[in-house]
């Protein structure tokens, strides 16, 4: 199944290879074309929508989406964790989002967020790593259970880096008052990035919610490579583009999972559907699992991107 995550429409730069343009970067612009994708997905059938407190105004656009359309069916998850610094300042010369994990900027951001409810389902964790405690944090997973107990929402975390699989290993031991804490986990796999192929197998084998995010590789399946020769040569056997071809990837992959479009409008939403319309074979999927790379690799490329 594939879902949307709000990333690219909610805030005028985000982390990929793409060059500049010139369209227009006002938040009315931005708006109006997140509804047009919005509106273009649930069309399609889409119903799963991520978004994120560090999406710029993407919860915002999403909480407006569906006051004004009433769906009863969607499912909507968001995150805390990260702010949104760069206020619409095109060419911000710092880092757009700020982490902290912190038991009051749970509070602060749950204040937030809880309007999405009663389609809210999912709430995350953004980010979870060793280095921000979060998982250690007593304060914050009482609050997090709290909130699990009084709303029926899943409990999950993203996870990014190349410690991805320790993470998600951690997590799944969390328990609070005797039950475990963690429901839902978002994790960034796709042709490049399998290092967490086996764990989340056991993830999935637990019965708990699996999100995958960054399968085109914030852009990077487009880029001149062995990957992309081999992705190429299956776009046209198949009559679609390469992000179908990536994207199916990590639908055949990993069972009963939300793969994400990170599409930022109604075209390429198109393209990424696409990937419902055909199944990859198995020596398909080998060829497509030799593309992986060193997860350290991986996350030391990822960095080097530019927001723009």
């Amino acid at each position: 199944m594939i879902g949307l995550g709000l990333a690219a429409l909610g805030r005028p730069e985000y982390l990929n290879i793409r060059l500049g343009t010139s369209i227009d970067k006002s938040e009315a612009s931005y708006k109006e074309n997140a509804f047009k994708v919005l509106d273009a997905a649930y069309s399609n059938g889409v119903r799963f929508f991520d978004t994120a407190p560090s999406y710029g105004k993407g919860e915002f656009f999403l909480k407006d989406w569906q006051a004004t359309r009433s769906y009863a069916d969607t499912v909507l998850s968001t995150k805390w964790g990260y702010t949104y610094v760069a206020n619409w300042e095109l060419g911000f010369s710092s880092a757009h989002e700020v982490k902290e994990h912190s038991l009051s900027k749970l509070i602060e951001q749950w204040d937030t967020s809880k309007i999405l409810l009663p389609n809210l389902k999912v709430y995350q964790i953004h980010s979870a790593t060793f280095e921000s405690g979060v998982l250690e944090n007593i304060e914050v997973l009482k609050k997090l259970s709290e909130i699990k107990a009084a709303t029926g929402l899943k409990i999950g975390l993203t996870v990014s880096g190349k410690n991805q699989k320790e993470v998600i290993k951690a997590a799944l031991e969390i328990k609070v008052n005797d039950l475990s804490l963690f429901d839902s986990f978002q994790v960034t796999y796709n042709v490049f990035e399998q290092d967490t192929a086996d764990i989340l197998k056991e993830v999935h084998v637990a019965g708990k919610f699996i999100i995958i995010k960054e399968g085109l590789a914030n852009g990077r399946v487009f880029l001149p490579s062995t990957a992309q020769e081999i992705l190429q040569q299956l776009a046209s056997k198949y009559k679609v583009g390469i992000d179908a071809i990536a994207l199916r990837f990590c639908i055949d992959s990993i069972p009963s999972t939300i793969v994400l479009s990170g599409a930022s409008d109604s075209q390429q939403l198109e393209e990424n559907l696409k990937a419902l319309t055909f199944k990859l074979t198995e020596d398909e999927m080998k060829l497509l699992k030799s593309c992986k790379v060193d997860a350290a690799t991986y996350w030391k490329e990822r960095s080097d991107l530019s927001w723009n």
